[in-house]
């Protein structure tokens, strides 16, 4: 194992800790707002992935060209699911929330595979086997496209949160509900817009994670606790934490797959969620409880 070696595994790590970041920062969006767990989470990445291959084989669009168009489409969806299914068990117990989503996360988990199959399906990009050298350091350039896409998308997400007039409406909401209700805003339309903000988030990252791997169904599951594991580690409802949270997650699973061996890798990732939960509760970047 050389420095050239573990460097290179590190990079990897790090870039598509960026992708899994972007899934993740969906998730992070709607429970830090909503406070709905989207157990159908890593089904809609899958979803945006079989999005993003229709896409390819039909109109020949670059997945990269085809980010806008299905994140804009997820958008959509997430809003319309919030405004006519989600809206009306926000204030149930939780256990009906999360039937609910886990329903859902199954029928598209089965509409998926009654579809296109359990096979996987591949995109063919001209430059799949393209390199870029940093000195010794050999890094795809699919991935670092998948990356610099994943850390716009998040950029444009955290300045539309920090200066609009919406994002900020929104952010009030996260902070007090019915203090935001009191002043005039409405409330439910602001939590639509945030459930479809999470969703163009998950649909963006997968049509970037389509170019580093090959949608199947039974990837929506392993997607859903990438997900999940990601935002704890980070701080539940911190976006930048959903960030941060893939980066390590990312590389982790890079070093493991390089030092001890690939299978193990998610034993890794969930024996570093066990540590981080011990040592600080609230994520690495989450608020302690008052």
């Amino acid at each position: 194992m050389t420095i050239s070696l573990t460097a290179e595994v590190l990079i990897q790590g790090l870039l598509n800790g960026l992708v899994y970041g972007l899934m993740a920062l969906g998730l992070s969006v709607i429970f830090g707002v909503v406070r709905v767990v989207n157990f159908a989470h890593g089904e809609f990445a899958v979803l945006a992935m079989y999005a993003a291959y229709v896409a390819s084989i039909t109109l020949g669009l670059d997945p990269f060209l085809s980010l806008l168009p299905i994140a804009a489409l997820f958008f959509a969806i997430g809003y319309i699911l919030q405004t006519y299914l989600v809206v009306h068990f926000i204030d149930r117990p939780d256990h009906q929330q999360f039937i609910l989503l886990i329903g859902l996360a199954i029928v598209l988990a089965n509409t998926m595979l009654l579809v296109s199959g359990p096979d996987a399906r591949h995109v063919n990009l001209s430059y799949s086997y393209d390199s870029y050298f940093l000195g010794p350091v050999l890094v795809d350039k699919t991935r670092v496209l998948a990356a610099a896409g994943a850390l716009m998308v998040a950029a444009a997400l955290f300045a539309f949160f920090k200066f609009s007039m919406t994002g900020m409406a929104i952010r009030a909401c996260a902070d007090n509900p019915t203090g935001a209700a009191v002043v005039g805003l409405d409330v439910k339309r602001l939590y639509a817009l945030t459930f479809g903000l999470g969703l163009a988030c998950c649909g963006a990252a997968g049509a970037l994670l389509v170019t580093i791997a090959d949608p199947t169904p039974g990837l929506a599951p392993a997607f859903t606790l990438l997900a999940f594991t990601i935002v704890i580690i980070g701080g539940l409802g911190s976006m930048a934490g959903a960030l941060l949270g893939g980066v390590v997650i990312g590389m982790t699973e890079a070093l493991a797959s390089l030092i001890v061996a690939p299978s193990m890798k998610s034993m890794i990732s969930f024996g570093l969620l066990v540590i981080i939960l011990a040592l600080r509760p609230q994520g690495l970047m989450g608020r302690r409880a008052a």
